[in-house]
């Protein structure tokens, strides 16, 4: 059998580890901390996301833990006006196949891990790698205690931070963009019901912006808000315990019942935002017998909801490529670089519209003006993506 090596253990390394594993090759995958687990957040998992869980036999899975709201709507966060609703739910369904869901990301960690686990997957953990060396037929892989291990493929699926992409592209670190993300869960019973929630609701205000919506079947609310401002630059790492005095700083003028949703939570963590420019060819995908995955790859601002869709995504397509790869008259780089020119466009646009989106959200002035005049009068057809929800 054909062996692919995964560094990473986070959704896109378990994700990858279960499509290709689904597509008939041998897995191992290293994660160099101690357990398998993921730092509490919500995620968004847009139709073209569920879609792919949904054909890997996870749709009963997925519906044990997720919620599935039935509407979108954005709102001033100034005035507390609705600016623009996107039907969900069985609207989702209808349009594109799949419906429209939000999880704990540590669930949707949970239900991979256990798939991971359920299939012949070699898992290791507290395994740090230190270097790769490629030939034309395989990948040496050097363990910080010093094994060398072989393997046909290297999936780099470790994250912001990645050193498979330093080892492979040597184009340093990721950027800070200066915006930082207040995040929150809280349990919907422990909220006033005022504040209580089935929706996604997302503030716009000027250079801040907050999105809340239900998790966990509903029975929790995840609370996000961005700030555009320079505190994350300084931070050490990207996740920290805080106060909400900066974000509530921020609300400073906003309506009353998005502040009371904020005074209502009392903690918090602060993430500091980084990213890298849109991707600029198949090159920042895969070279030769190693691949590179979600954030490894491509990360991007969490204003599309996007980041561990396209993770998820890319973990689909390099499952289909590798499957083809079985057969001996297709060669692995060759179907590597197939992978790459799939996936690196798309993921482009994405992490374009992600920036854009961020400029929009957090406008102000006549250019705020116009976005809310353009939101009232389009509205669904602003917020539905089809070239996004639709799928690849």
């Amino acid at each position: 059998m054909k062996q692919v090596l995964i560094a990473g253990g986070g959704i896109g390394g378990l994700a990858a580890a279960l499509a290709v594993v689904r597509a008939g090759w041998q897995v191992r995958l290293y994660e160099r901390a101690a357990a398998f687990s993921e730092v509490g957040a919500g995620i968004q998992l847009g139709p073209n996301v569920v879609k792919v869980l949904h054909g890997w036999g996870m749709a009963d899975a997925l519906a044990s833990v997720a919620a599935f709201p039935q509407r979108l709507e954005v709102r001033s966060a100034l005035s507390g006006e609705s600016l623009a609703r996107l039907p969900l739910g069985g609207a989702m369904v209808q349009r594109y196949g799949a419906p429209y869901a939000t999880v704990h990301r540590a669930d949707l960690h949970g239900l991979l891990l256990h798939a991971v686990q359920q299939a012949d997957v070699s898992l290791k953990l507290q395994h740090t790698l230190s270097q790769f060396t490629q030939t034309a037929d395989a990948v040496t892989v050097q363990s910080a205690d010093g094994a060398p291990l072989e393997c046909d493929v290297l999936v780099g699926a470790d994250g912001l931070w990645s050193p498979v992409r330093q080892w492979l592209l040597g184009d340093g670190p990721p950027r800070s963009t200066g915006h930082s993300a207040y995040r929150a869960l809280v349990r919907q019973a422990d909220l006033p019901e005022v504040l209580r929630s089935s929706q996604i609701t997302v503030w716009l205000g000027p250079q801040v912006h907050v999105v809340q919506y239900p998790v966990r079947g509903g029975d929790w609310l995840n609370v996000v808000g961005i700030v555009q401002g320079k505190r994350g630059d300084a931070l050490d790492g990207w996740d920290h315990d805080t106060d909400a005095a900066g974000l509530r700083a921020a609300l400073a003028g906003t309506c009353s019942p998005l502040q009371n949703l904020v005074q209502a939570i009392d903690y918090w963590r602060l993430w500091a935002l980084c990213d890298r420019a849109p991707m600029q060819g198949a090159y920042q995908h895969a070279l030769g017998r190693v691949a590179l995955l979600g954030d490894a790859a491509h990360p991007m601002r969490p204003y599309l909801a996007q980041g561990a869709g396209m993770a998820i995504e890319d973990a689909a397509e390099l499952g289909r490529v590798l499957a083809r790869a079985l057969d001996p008259a297709l060669d692995v780089p060759t179907m590597l670089n197939r992978y790459a020119l799939n996936r690196w466009e798309r993921n482009a646009r994405v992490q374009a519209r992600a920036i854009r989106n961020g400029q929009i959200f957090h406008a102000s002035g006549p250019v705020r003006w116009g976005r809310d005049a353009s939101m009232k009068l389009l509205g669904e057809r602003l917020l539905d993506l089809p070239w996004l929800y639709g799928g690849p």
